[in-house]
């Protein structure tokens, strides 16, 4: 469903992907580990847009979409849920979903979109008119992944879920990846620092470092993996 070839970034003079290459089959989901500046955010970022690739290419669905703007990309199915969430804090939680349904002119759609996201999130719901920047770490970030649903992806890139969340929430959080990803045919695309719950929830992994993937195989494989152990699974 995507495939990265030879992906090139640079901030200036600072070169932070060199040459990646990754593919995602559909229905799947796959985790990018790495440290802090391995280059898994820019990955994200060059795929969905926000950042324009030197070289290479980035095929969704068997067309190439490296250089188009992100408005565009979203359009073809693709949603982007940022690290650090991003949320409008000053909106309440139902105008932040709607916000992720900008490109959707039918009403009926959006009413939708809402439903499902409030019955993958209950507590949203519970909270639907609550202003976004007094929700805690945890609600923030279901919002965050809400409002990218109201999109109707086929395919959601997530960049760091945990980050900052009470440990009994990353629990719920990646419970609910697993589920969008089986109950409503998402395939997803996973970058994440907790090394061992990415790669428990996933089918694939590829592990990053200085811009570079230096390995990559099924994630029980990567579990198992001595030099995944210890740089990232705590031994």
């Amino acid at each position: 469903m995507l495939e990265v070839k030879n992906l090139e970034v640079s901030y200036g003079a600072i070169k932070a992907l060199h040459g990646i290459s990754l593919s995602v089959k559909q229905g799947s989901i796959v985790t990018l580990i790495g440290s802090n500046g391995a280059g898994k955010s820019t990955t994200l970022r060059a795929i969905s847009g926000l950042v324009k690739p030197q070289s290479g290419e980035i095929l969704y669905d068997g067309k190439d979409i490296s250089g188009l703007p992100a408005h565009q990309i979203v359009a073809r199915g693709l949603s982007h849920v940022p690290e650090g969430r991003m949320v409008f804090a000053n909106l309440t939680v139902q105008e932040n979903l709607r916000m992720g349904a900008y490109l959707q002119r039918d009403k009926a759609v959006i009413s939708e979109e809402l439903e499902l996201v409030f019955k993958t999130f209950p507590r949203l719901r519970e909270r639907e008119k609550q202003i976004a920047g007094t929700l805690s770490g945890g609600e923030q970030q279901m919002l965050a992944i809400g409002r990218a649903l109201m999109s109707r992806p086929k395919f959601l890139m997530m960049d760091e879920p945990s980050l900052g969340i009470a440990p009994l929430l990353v629990k719920t959080i990646f419970e609910k990846i697993v589920e969008i990803n089986r109950s409503q045919g998402i395939t997803i695309l996973l970058v994440e620092q907790n090394a061992n719950l990415a790669l428990e929830i996933s089918n694939y992994g590829y592990v990053l470092e200085t811009g570079r993937i230096i390995l990559q195989n099924e994630s029980a494989a990567l579990r198992k993996d001595s030099k995944v152990r210890s740089a990232y699974l705590g031994g």
